[in-house]
């Protein structure tokens, strides 16, 4: 699979949690980070996402908003 989007993190599923319309799901990066994905009940389904399978977590943003703590 080419795409254009530079931004690509592999990872494992680590979990996926189905509701009515959404799931989410957690994936696991080899650095050990975990990042959050909200799609689709159906393409989860559709993607066959489950603990355990490899994934690639496709970032295209327009903004990125930093913060920073003030203390």
């Amino acid at each position: 699979m080419k795409i254009s989007a530079r931004n690509q993190l592999r990872g494992t599923v680590e979990s996926v949690t189905m509701g009515a319309v959404m799931a989410e799901v957690v994936v696991k990066l080899a650095s050990g980070e975990r990042i959050v994905s909200a799609i689709t009940a159906e393409s989860a389904k559709n993607l066959g996402l489950a603990s355990g399978k490899p994934v690639t977590a496709i970032i295209k943003s327009t903004e990125v908003i930093l913060g920073v703590d003030d203390r």
